[in-house]
């Protein structure tokens, strides 16, 4: 196509002039990763769906497709993306979806961005166009790469096209509400896992917790017996504001940090407001982003057993992503070398 030619133009005419290209969809998640440099290679030209088979539970889409049209189409057949992406912005494209890897509420029920992605198709730093998944198509070295790619930042190539698995939306959702301490909370969140309760999200903030409940009608209505609690009128609308970050919590923060830990560590004691979310395995903390704030930061969490990222705002230079161990830091620079050798594609976005 017209498009995979002009891309290929770009990557080779950057390699042989050893500049740089930044990959940019439609810009919503600009502010996420180390910093971006390099010429634009705009995606939003190459778009649409592919293909679609309700039946199968599969979409294929072109990097530019937006990521709103991709969830208007599921939505006409009653089916989603589970991972519940945020969009951070109207202009969100179905390729920076998939390069950011991020995930929404439903995460800790459903899985994470990279457990959906069934395939990709790659166009390399030496312009080649290569077919991942499918029938699983790896590397000598064994790694699922489609999977790879989601969360790469487009450090390792241009997505092209994607193929997600997607998942029926549930017949009842209901969001309930308990005021509980944040070690409560935990406990709570830690107890019912453990119990088959339709939970597709949770949430404590400032004494209150507010778990989803989705499933069939039966399941969700013998869960809101068990648990009790408050039911909130309008749980959907709570949902799509902590997805894309318009939670009160996230206003007026000059630095948020997400926190990963086990889902039964304790509450961490740090300098700072926290959210909690996903059963208590991912935690937002507004704190500072200086480098003695930043070293205390990753030592409690791993203490913690987790790992830490300086998610929006503050000082990158204290590193946006946990640092690598040297043995893990190699492997990434040699699949940065084998699927871009020129150092072409957003270079020092991640490290």
């Amino acid at each position: 196509m017209h498009e995979i030619e002009h891309f290929r133009e770009q990557v080779l005419g950057a390699a042989a002039a050893q500049r740089t290209l930044r990959i940019r969809g439609g810009g919503t998640k600009d502010w996420y990763g180390q910093r971006i440099e390099g010429d634009i290679l705009d995606t939003r030209a190459f778009n649409g769906i592919v293909d679609y088979e309700p039946t199968e539970l599969v979409i294929t889409a072109r990097c530019g497709t937006p990521l709103a049209e991709i969830e208007a189409v599921l939505a006409q057949r009653n089916q989603m993306l589970a991972f519940e992406p945020p969009h951070f912005g109207d202009g969100a494209t179905f390729g920076g979806t998939i390069a950011c890897g991020l995930s929404g509420p439903r995460r800790a029920s459903s899985g994470a961005a990279r457990d959906f992605l069934l395939g990709a198709v790659l166009m390399d730093g030496k312009g080649e166009v290569l077919t991942f998944g499918g029938q699983v198509m790896k590397n000598v070295a064994g790694y699922d790469v489609s999977r790879m790619l989601a969360g790469s930042l487009g450090t390792l190539g241009l997505m092209l096209q994607m193929s997600v698995k997607v998942l029926p939306r549930a017949v009842r959702e209901s969001t309930l509400r308990f005021d509980l301490s944040e070690i409560g909370a935990l406990d709570c969140l830690n107890e019912w896992g453990g119990q088959p309760l339709p939970l597709s999200a949770s949430c404590w903030h400032d004494g209150v917790l507010t778990v989803r409940l989705a499933g069939a009608q039966a399941a969700v209505d013998a869960a809101e017996r068990q648990l009790g609690g408050e039911v909130v009128d309008d749980g959907a609308a709570f949902w799509r504001a902590l997805r894309e970050q318009r939670h009160a919590f996230f206003a007026g923060a000059d630095a948020i940090w997400r926190l990963s830990v086990p889902s039964a560590a304790s509450a961490i004691i740090l300098r700072g407001e926290q959210l909690i979310e996903w059963g208590g395995a991912q935690r937002w903390l507004k704190a500072g982003s200086d480098a003695v704030s930043a070293h205390n930061i990753r030592r409690s969490v791993k203490a913690a057993g987790g790992h830490t990222t300086l998610f929006r705002g503050g000082d990158k230079n204290v590193g946006v992503f946990e640092p690598l161990a040297p043995a893990i830091g190699k492997i990434h620079q040699r699949l940065k070398d084998a699927f871009d050798p020129a150092g072409v594609f957003n270079p020092g976005r991640m490290y």
